[in-house]
């Protein structure tokens, strides 16, 4: 069966958030629930931040994922980063990655994104060659940071 990409809506939090400890615990990531509630509940009102989607599989959520907007004069215009894309264990291998891949070009298209930019953990060689094959390229850019 083919998913649903599902755009998010209040009632969603809370299976959104029960996914984001799921995939925030394989790297140790800390999660404060209550924060990511009110943080989710902003980015669904505000439809400048983005769009973000739960993924239902045999109409069950089966993941989830969300694409934020910038805006760059660089690359002349409105570009995007895929904050966080997460299948769920028992829905891995089934291709959802694949199509949700597939899913956020074509929701990129949409909202005029010139390009797509994403982070992934070095040990995380699954999804390395899953962004691969889906056309995505290794930046050359190193990605800095800074805290405020």
């Amino acid at each position: 069966m083919t998913p649903v990409f599902k755009p998010f809506e209040p009632a969603d939090a809370h299976a959104v958030i029960s996914m984001m400890k799921n995939f925030y615990a394989i790297d140790n990531y800390p999660i404060d629930a209550a924060v990511s509630r009110d943080l989710f509940m902003e980015f669904i009102e505000n439809k400048s931040l983005g769009r973000g989607w739960i993924i239902l599989h045999d109409g069950k959520p089966s993941g989830y994922v969300i694409l934020t907007l910038v805006f760059s004069f660089e690359y002349k215009g409105r570009i995007a980063f895929l904050d966080e894309l997460f299948i769920s264990p028992d829905a891995r291998g089934l291709g959802l990655g694949k199509l949700a891949l597939d899913f956020i070009n074509e929701q990129a298209k949409l909202l005029s994104v010139k390009i797509i930019y994403l982070e992934i953990e070095g040990h995380n060689s699954v999804a390395q060659k899953l962004y691969l094959s889906k056309g995505y390229k290794i930046h050359n850019r190193g990605l800095m940071r800074l805290v405020v």
